[in-house]
């Protein structure tokens, strides 16, 4: 799998409020899955190794979060054929083996991760109580050794977010797989 950076979007700009339907084909509304305190979207998808490898420690800061009233959802906008893993049946799948407890979300026509500027999976936002972006980039500092990580960035800027203060002056970019784009994906 070759390795990408996730874009540079705009801190400030805000959500593009959307609905989309878990495996089970149970429609979420952006609007009411928001906390009070923020609103936290990785986009994932279950065959990349680089999603694959931060899954748990990501599941660990949405419960982190979860009590600083910071919601959480993951999105999956790999639904294709060529990507049989990505299939909704694989997510329940990855809901019950990673024990996910917010929804894991099916972007079947990549329009949300289209408008959050979403290039790769995984890519992280997090949004402000005010529904701005507030932190875009990597999780930590070592997608593949939980145990060598120095640096928790997307727990510092939970942290950050819920405290009032500035967001992070300097924010890594996720990296990881690129997303599978329908219009540039042949079979």
């Amino acid at each position: 799998m070759a390795l990408i950076h996730s874009s540079l979007v705009e801190l400030g700009k805000k959500l593009e409020h959307f609905e989309l339907e878990d495996p089970n084909g149970k429609i979420f509304k952006s609007r009411e899955l928001f906390g009070k305190g923020g609103f936290m979207i990785a986009v994932m998808c279950n065959h990349c190794p680089y999603s694959n490898a931060i899954w748990k420690r990501f599941n660990t800061v949405a419960e982190f979060a979860k009590k600083l009233d910071i919601t959480t959802v993951a999105i999956n906008p790999n639904i294709h054929p060529n990507y049989p893993e990505d299939s909704p049946a694989h997510m329940l799948d990855k809901i019950r083996e990673m024990n996910i407890e917010f929804p894991y979300l099916i972007d079947e026509n990549q329009s949300v991760a289209k408008s959050l500027g979403a290039v790769c999976t995984p890519d992280i936002f997090l949004f402000d109580g005010e529904e701005k972006l507030y932190y875009h980039g990597r999780l930590d500092d070592n997608w593949q050794d939980a145990r060598s990580v120095k640096e928790e960035d997307l727990r510092e800027a939970v942290m950050l977010l819920f405290s009032k203060q500035e967001a992070p002056k300097i924010q890594h970019p996720s990296q990881g797989c690129s997303i599978k784009w329908i219009d540039t994906v042949t079979g």
